[in-house]
């Protein structure tokens, strides 16, 4: 019996059709979820495009911007220890605060990351770092 792990597929998460806070939201916890298996991964993460206009407000249910950040924070121990790479997919007329945090890589993250418009090259840059 072959005892070696078998490298294991980029995760893909998306939040592609979410509010960006339930967004942000769901992305944390699926990432704190990855990192408490305690083995490595990559992961693709689907983004939201901009709303239109005003944001509206959020329902009770979604984390405050400062729980979310106390998330962020506590699991990135773990996203320095297990995490290979996150590769944003987002549309390109993203508001600026957002692109500075997905471009923000290792400091913001604890890991590497990259960000483009297109599924495709997402995929292929997790694969090559999770298979690094």
């Amino acid at each position: 019996m072959d005892v070696r792990r078998a490298v294991q597929e980029p995760r893909e998460i998306d939040a592609s059709g979410l509010p960006m806070d339930h967004a942000q939201a769901v992305i944390l916890d699926e990432l704190r979820a990855l990192t408490n298996h305690e083995e490595p991964f990559a992961a693709i993460l689907l983004m939201p495009a901009p709303t239109e206009g005003r944001t509206p407000p959020t329902s009770g249910d979604v984390p405050s911007a400062a729980d979310r950040i106390r998330t962020l924070k506590s699991i990135r121990p773990g996203l320095t220890a297990f995490c290979r790479g996150l590769a944003f997919v987002a549309p390109a007329d993203i508001p600026a605060e957002r692109a500075e945090a997905i471009h923000s890589g290792e400091q913001l993250w604890g890991c590497p990351t990259a960000a483009t418009q297109d599924m495709t090259a997402a995929r292929a840059w997790a694969e090559a770092r999770i298979r690094e």
